[in-house]
């Protein structure tokens, strides 16, 4: 009772004075004999994140707030301390919380691994059915897409990961129009090159399902962009077709949205001839409708560019959304599911597929729900429509028979808002009394010296099958027979001096000796809080901080 008087008074000393008191109560509290020792766990929530930058009025969500996740541990470690002071105001030497948390690519920290993989995108020569691009439904696709990656990526390192896009039909396909070139506008531009001719706003964005054209900011505004793509190359080709998948809303002058064709474009949009291509079919207007297979021989055997003209003015600025654009020709075409798999290259100098790494995908999604707020609404998570509300079910139905430990990591789409967009996050899921159970990054932090530090201790209370190791260990050591026989009959350390007593470095070298057993694969710099049953005069318990050093263990006092 004194000691919580006490603390409160310099509380209350702290606060008349108008100072801040957490720096001079992590003082007092060090400088007495018996500081507040305590232990807990803690894991951060919506709020915590928010409190970690303190906002201004009127200014952006920071981050932590956005994403509710460290960029890295080291960040972690950094932004935990100060958070752990104000949690833990009266907590001295010897503290300790675990400190649950997420990080920004996901959890745990390896998860990055495949997050920010590279990627590679099959082209139509890739695929064993020369004019399909896609694989045939009994296709294996890995027994092409490793080949391919030898031919493709030049000088891998042992461990690179490549995350691999390709196409296989659900039925067996037929003779038809079938992609030779096709942009799928899902998060990327796909190397296409945004050109501005007048006005000040960015138009064209890129989001999870297309890229948009808008020139609304609140008001409307007067805009020329064009999004330019990569030269075609038709050279080769006959008979070809063009298609768009699209979207125009807002727009009381549709012509103002322009599908353009240039043959002499050479990086200047204004100095290239354009042809504008007109369309029978109109867009949709909140889906991505497909026009019409285009008559586009015109075009055979040249190289051309397209463009895609957004124009706004100050009273008309139409949102045109664009999902994907195809050239085509006679070929083999079906439905098909666009798929992904991670391979990594091998000591082997193979590249070999990664089994435990499902990235998700649109029919994923939508089997997830596709009504508002649903994960199929947009083909993504968010702080509203969470991954753990989710992704523990759909495990279940897709993997029903994992069993007790099974874990495989989910790679997915992540809207952070309108600032940042839609990134790739991912997590580890491991079946956990049967439930699909997502991870978390943690970290222990311990007070040190008035601060909060990360701190690697381990913490373990022996058990009876403890006691019984170490005396097997020690009965026929020399100087320890009384002593381990002792232990072997009571499961305790008699800290007496008698033959059967142990003195502290007796117990050294026995938890030593039990670290050995319990933890053979301890890094250097590891640290453990041992307690014990003891023996002194009555029953009670001791502890003992350990930490490897040069391979052995040794003593180390924490206060």
């Amino acid at each position: 009772m004194k000691k919580i008087i006490y603390l409160l008074a310099i509380v209350g000393v702290s606060v008349l004075t108008g100072c801040n008191p957490l720096d001079d109560i992590n003082a007092e509290i060090d400088a007495q004999a018996n500081p507040v020792v305590g232990d807990d766990e803690y894991t951060l929530v919506s709020e915590d994140y928010a409190g970690l930058v303190e906002q201004g009025a009127g200014e952006e969500v920071d981050y932590y707030e956005t994403f509710e996740a460290f960029s890295s541990v080291e960040d972690a470690e950094i932004m935990l301390p100060p958070f752990l002071s104000n949690k833990y105001p009266l907590w001295g030497q010897g503290s300790s919380v675990l400190v649950n948390f997420n990080l920004y690519d996901g959890n745990p920290s390896d998860v990055s691994t495949y997050v920010n993989a590279d990627t590679y995108e099959f082209e139509s020569n890739d695929y064993p059915t020369a004019d399909a691009n896609a694989f045939y439904p009994n296709e294996n696709p890995d027994e092409t897409v490793g080949n391919v990656l030898l031919n493709a990526i030049p000088s891998p390192e042992v461990g690179d990961v490549i995350r691999v896009q390709y196409k296989q039909f659900t039925e067996e396909p037929v003779v038809g129009f079938a992609p030779i070139i096709e942009y799928t506008f899902a998060d990327s531009f796909e190397g296409w090159t945004i050109e501005e001719e007048s006005g000040v706003e960015d138009v064209w964005t890129s989001n999870t399902q297309y890229v948009q054209g808008n020139g609304y900011v609140g008001v409307s505004t007067a805009n020329e962009e064009w999004l330019v793509s990569p030269e075609i190359d038709l050279t080769s080709e006959t008979g070809v077709k063009f298609q768009i998948a699209h979207a125009v809303k807002y727009a009381d002058d549709p012509s103002l949205l322009k599908i353009l064709v240039s043959t002499d474009y050479s990086g200047d949009v204004l100095t290239a001839t354009w042809d504008e291509i007109t369309l029978a079919t109109a867009p949709g207007v909140d889906t991505l409708d497909p026009s019409e297979d285009y008559d586009f021989s015109t075009y055979d055997g040249q190289t051309v560019n397209i463009a895609l003209k957004y124009e706004s003015t100050i009273t008309d600025s139409g949102r045109w959304r664009v999902g994907s654009l195809a050239i085509k020709t006679i070929g083999i075409e079906g439905d098909t599911l666009s798929l992904s798999d991670f391979y990594q290259f091998t000591e082997g100098g193979e590249w070999e597929l990664v089994n435990n790494v499902k990235y998700l995908t649109s029919a994923d999604y939508d089997s997830m729900g596709e009504n508002s707020g649903q994960p199929g609404q947009y083909n993504n998570f968010s702080g509203s429509v969470s991954p753990n509300d989710y992704l523990p079910t759909f495990l279940d139905i897709n993997y029903p028979f994992a069993q007790e430990e099974d874990s495989i990591y989910v790679l997915f789409k992540y809207y952070g808002g309108s600032s940042v967009g839609t990134v790739t996050k991912g997590n580890l899921y491991t079946v956990v009394n049967g439930v699909w159970t997502p991870s978390v990054a943690s970290i222990q932090f311990g007070f040190d010296n008035g601060v909060w530090v990360p701190d690697n201790t381990v913490k373990y209370t022996l058990v009876g099958a403890n006691y019984s190791y170490i005396a097997s260990q020690l009965l026929t050591t020399e100087g320890y027979e009384a002593a381990a026989a002792n232990l072997d009959s009571y499961g305790n350390f008699n800290r007496g001096t008698g033959a059967s007593g142990w003195s502290d470095d007796m117990v050294l070298n026995a938890m030593a000796i039990l670290l050995d057993n319990l933890y053979p694969d301890a890094e250097e710099g590891q640290k453990y809080l041992l307690t014990y049953n003891i023996y002194s005069g009555g029953n009670a318990e001791e502890s003992m901080h350990l930490i490897k050093q040069d391979g052995e263990w040794v003593r180390y006092l924490n206060n």
